[in-house]
């Protein structure tokens, strides 16, 4: 375990906030998580946990412990006749865990692509994409539980999944840190290309009956056209979540606003693009100062160089008021938002 005093979290986050914390605790394997809880859980009641730093933003210094979660490695666990069980510890990057994945032919998370963030980060939000989420295709998961540094694994129906949550964002948030993550996955194909992006990208590449490495070529031209890198451009990516909101208030925002998209949701509820609202308000490509809104995807808040927390965040409130304000809709971020 490395222990770094007095450090800056530039490096870790993708928004590039220049934050200092009191203290950081690099911890690269299972064993060493387990051998110091006690020392960078127990010795502190203030602490955050950092996989990749993709989905998170810093308003002030942090003046507690952050424990980096930097464990790597991929393990294929058992295979059966139709699916692989398969492995990916919590520090793994998320997009070569995919990346592995349909290179070695398993499917399922090919349109889960290009998503930044660790493999360990993933089922806290239920990551999704492109009509799929992580939950389709997860199995268990392993976590240690901080108040007393045993392991835990949890299936599928403990971590109580939903739209961009679980347990973990809900009754067991800041409970368990997540270790690894285990799936299973499809060795006979269900290529899913049910968005129009998508399809449209195979049509114009003349690619009619798709792989799995088709569609995962597929979602990074997507994604890369439509969002900016953290490495240029500082950014979480979608800083809020789609609406979910009831089929009659749905039908009062149609006769106001004939031209609103909507997608069906799993549960009976209309989902409501939060980059069209935000859009309809004026901001896509505001900026002022640092801070602004990317040209090409409302959804997207960036650090165009400087930008502190505080900038970020009162972007994100005059957006969610401009959109209450005119359909009455109240926007819920994505991105974690911490406070010392």
């Amino acid at each position: 375990m490395e222990k770094l005093t007095n450090i800056s979290l530039k490096p870790y986050n993708s928004f590039g906030i220049d934050v200092k914390a009191r203290k950081m605790f690099i911890i690269k394997d299972i064993y060493e998580l387990t051998d110091s809880f006690e020392t960078a859980f127990a010795s502190d009641k203030t602490w955050i946990i950092l996989g990749g730093g993709s989905n998170i933003l810093f308003t002030e210094d942090y003046n507690g412990n952050v424990i980096k979660i930097d464990f790597k490695g991929i393990q294929v666990l058992d295979i059966t006749a139709e699916h692989v069980y398969i492995r990916a510890n919590a520090g793994e990057e998320w997009d070569n865990f995919v990346n592995f994945c349909v290179e070695n032919n398993l499917g399922g998370l090919e349109n889960l692509s290009y998503i930044p963030g660790s493999a360990g980060a993933s089922p806290i939000q239920n990551i999704g994409a492109y009509g799929v989420e992580l939950k389709d295709f997860f199995h268990s998961l392993e976590a240690m539980e901080i108040a007393t540094g045993t392991i835990k694994r949890f299936k599928k129906a403990e971590c109580n999944f939903g739209y961009r949550t679980s347990v973990f964002k809900t009754a067991l948030k800041n409970k368990y840190v997540i270790c690894s993550v285990i799936f299973k996955l499809d060795l006979n194909h269900k290529i899913n290309r049910g968005y129009k992006a998508i399809d449209e990208y195979l049509t114009q590449n003349k690619i009619n009956s798709p792989a799995i490495g088709d569609i995962r070529k597929a979602i990074i031209h997507i994604r890369k056209s439509k969002l900016p890198d953290p490495k240029y451009l500082g950014n979480a990516g979608s800083f809020f979540k789609n609406p979910v909101i009831s089929k009659k208030c749905f039908k009062e925002l149609k006769n106001k606003f004939p031209n609103i998209p909507a997608f069906n949701d799993k549960k009976g509820y209309i989902k409501i693009p939060a980059g069209w609202l935000i859009e309809q308000t004026g901001w896509k490509g505001y900026r002022k100062g640092n801070v602004g809104v990317y040209d090409k995807q409302a959804l997207v808040i960036v650090n165009h160089g400087s930008a502190n927390g505080g900038e970020v965040l009162g972007l994100a409130n005059m957006i969610k008021q401009s959109v209450y304000e005119k359909f009455g809709i109240k926007l819920e971020p994505e991105v974690n938002i911490i406070k010392s």
